[in-house]
């Protein structure tokens, strides 16, 4: 199919080229198994070079849309029926280390006091004053512009709940849910997750990984109506869901499911775009988005945002609106500054940059 690729804005060309093959994977142009035109075929076609083709197609790959047989050529590994499973397999070992690693997170100190310093100064006594229940507004409408910018996930400020870390935030969805629910994890996965949904008395449902995701079985048979899942690199396995089992995960939470997606260390993925959250695919509102910043600032804030879909705002509000904030004004006033001023961004490129380096010079 012919089309031509033009410059979208600032946006590259190779990003334009994805999109535009990408959605003809998902609809189908290109069917589960075909093989793609050949890059010298596409480069004519679309009237880009052979780098910008190589660039499109290395980045379907890296999502799994795609696969690379050599002397053979590029195939479509996406679809929306059943998703084959495959055995576990390992992201690249110069990734960061994972959540169990207590690392002082990269990030520098002399940018950390200087932006305290500068928050002291501008802020004075107001430090002093408790947060609302939910979070500072000021940090809420921070994490949603950069949500925005860096995510594709577009939501209200007021759909952001601030909380002291990933695991208060595990123990805050069981209360807003209920622990009538029966609760889906990976296994393995991070253990603090099973630990926290047990002590606060969910019933669990341990479903084992495969290399592309929780297996299809176990998925189909559970009974579990919550499912927890951290599509990027699965701590311990190091599994990445790949773009069919994503959309398998859509489609059984849209048999009136949740999906919680616990997005930790997505920001440290070498590829050249975000990955790919499924909250901002969700058409339906019923995936909740977790993240923290212990990883990409430093394990000490104990610090993470839940994003809560507009359709469960409601339950939210009415079961854990009364709980107070468990991060203290001054340390939320610190993370929007370092948000808004774009030091917070800049330290990730650079780190996602040195990371390549390490990446390239280790082969």
């Amino acid at each position: 199919m012919a089309y031509a690729i033009k410059k979208d804005g600032a946006r590259a060309l190779y990003l334009s080229l994805y999109d535009r093959l990408r959605a003809d994977i998902v609809s189908g142009v290109y069917p589960y198994g075909a093989r793609l035109p050949s890059k010298r075929a596409l480069a004519a076609e679309t009237g880009t070079s052979l780098v910008t083709v190589e660039h499109a197609l290395s980045l379907l790959t890296d999502e799994g849309y795609t696969e690379s047989r050599p002397r053979s050529g590029y195939y479509v590994a996406y679809t929306s029926g059943l998703v084959f499973d495959a055995p576990t397999r390992q992201l690249p070992t110069a990734l960061p280390p994972a959540r169990h690693t207590p690392d002082g997170g990269g990030f520098p100190f002399s940018l950390m006091a200087k932006t305290m310093r500068r928050v002291l100064s501008d802020r004075a006594e107001s430090i002093l004053i408790k947060s609302p229940n939910e979070g500072l507004p000021e940090l809420r409408e921070a994490i949603a512009r950069y949500l925005a910018r860096s995510r594709d996930i577009h939501v209200k400020p007021e759909q952001i709940l601030i909380g002291s870390g990933a695991e208060y935030l595990y123990s805050l969805l069981v209360a807003a849910l209920g622990r009538g629910r029966i609760y889906g994890i990976e296994a393995p996965s991070y253990e603090k997750i099973e630990a926290v949904y047990r002590s606060a008395g969910a019933t669990l449902r341990l479903l084992p990984l495969h290399g592309n995701g929780i297996g299809s079985k176990a998925l189909a048979a559970t009974d579990a109506d919550v499912l927890h899942i951290t599509p990027y690199r699965s701590y311990p396995s190091g599994v990445t869901a790949t773009a069919s089992k994503r959309t398998e995960y859509l489609r059984w939470a849209a048999k009136g499911r949740i999906l919680i997606e616990d997005d930790v260390e997505s920001e440290f993925s070498l590829a050249s775009k975000p990955e790919e959250t499924l909250f901002a695919q969700s058409p339906d509102g019923n995936v909740i988005y977790l993240n923290t910043f212990s990883r990409t600032v430093a394990p000490s804030l104990r610090m993470g945002y839940t994003v809560i879909p507009l359709p469960l705002l409601e339950r939210f509000r009415e079961r854990i609106g009364f709980f107070s904030c468990t991060v203290p004004t001054f340390e939320q006033l610190v993370l929007a500054a370092l948000l808004d001023s774009g030091d917070f961004e800049r330290q990730l490129n650079k780190r996602r940059r040195n990371m390549k380096k390490a990446l390239d010079k280790n082969g």
